[in-house]
């Protein structure tokens, strides 16, 4: 390839999932309706908890900022994934590229940082129960809040900026969004110097996370356990669970696609394990979080009486 003689990319071609015949219409309806029910249920829940008064915790309040940042993270990545189903290839400017990148790795970093945070306040709910409101007043929560959003736009300055800054010859990503592999794939250049920085500013950043997360739920694990009462322990779990399984979903899936083998990449599994996390998370977000919690079902009933009285006395 020649590494001397380029010019500036104006587009690129999204080149998306190999689908045919009938397979590909039934892939369009079922990622619709899941993009959908994603939409419905992360606004559900940011409305439910903004005007029910039982969810004004600062759980709550964490779970809506979550739902808040999902509803951009789907809608980032999901449109281009419909466009390349219906019709094959779907054609993007590289300026779009690149913002898409971007945005993507940044909402990506604030989930991240975001999930540390509500791990932060089951600790401080479960194990420092006296100071617990003290310490996440109202204007603690909407600090933290803040400075994940600014953190993970900060840190996502570092890749996409050095991905951006790559001279291309090729024009097709084999993705269904510009990401970062599959668009230095299209350099002229040597990239392997861009793919370390990456590795290490996604995997340090991603790995601290995932440590301090883990050393949180050991504090949580040895408090829990010395409860006396079974319902007590129970329910402290309860509170917990959902918080990890979104844990073990993202920071799975995403451990694997950025710091994983590069066989992964190169045999375009990265496709598949990328909806994990880009489609099936924020989709599961809403029932994993909310709809099974005996809290919501409650707030959710007082919503639907407040609704009926209202329509009675229209």
């Amino acid at each position: 390839m020649d590494h001397t003689n380029h010019t500036w990319t104006q587009s690129f071609i999204l080149a998306g999932f190999t689908t045919t015949g009938t397979l590909r219409p039934l892939a369009f309806l079922g990622t619709l309706c899941i993009y959908l029910l994603t939409l419905g249920g992360n606004l559900f829940i940011i409305i439910l908890v903004r005007t029910d008064s039982g969810l004004s915790t600062p759980m709550y309040f964490f779970i809506s900022v979550l739902s808040f940042l999902e509803l951009w993270y789907v809608s980032t990545t999901v449109p281009t994934l419909l466009h390349t189903l219906l019709r094959g290839r779907s054609p993007i400017s590289s300026v779009l590229c690149f913002i898409q990148l971007y945005v993507f790795h940044s909402l990506g970093m604030t989930e991240c940082y975001l999930l540390t945070v509500m791990a932060v306040d089951r600790y401080l709910a479960i194990c420092r129960p006296l100071h617990y409101h003290a310490l996440m007043s109202r204007q603690v929560q909407i600090w933290l809040a803040g400075a994940t959003w600014m953190a993970g736009f900060s840190a996502a300055l570092v890749p996409a900026s050095l991905t951006a800054s790559l001279p291309f010859c090729l024009k097709e990503v084999a993705h269904y969004f510009c990401d970062l592999a599959p668009l230095m794939q299209l350099a002229c250049v040597d990239t392997s110097w861009h793919a370390q920085v990456h590795v290490v500013v996604i995997g340090v950043i991603n790995a601290c996370n995932l440590v301090l997360i883990l050393g949180l739920y050991g504090g949580i694990l040895r408090a829990v356990l010395k409860l006396s009462s079974t319902a007590s322990r129970a329910k402290a779990f309860s509170t917990c669970s959902s918080h990890m399984t979104i844990v073990i979903l993202f920071f799975g899936s995403a451990f694997i696609v950025y710091v994983g083998p590069p066989e992964i990449r190169s045999e375009g599994k990265d496709k598949l394990i990328a909806l994990v996390y880009a489609l099936f998370t924020p989709f599961f977000n809403p029932i994993i979080y909310t709809f099974r919690n005996k809290e919501v079902k409650d707030a959710v009933k007082r919503l639907t009486a407040r609704m009926r009285t209202v329509l009675k006395g229209s």
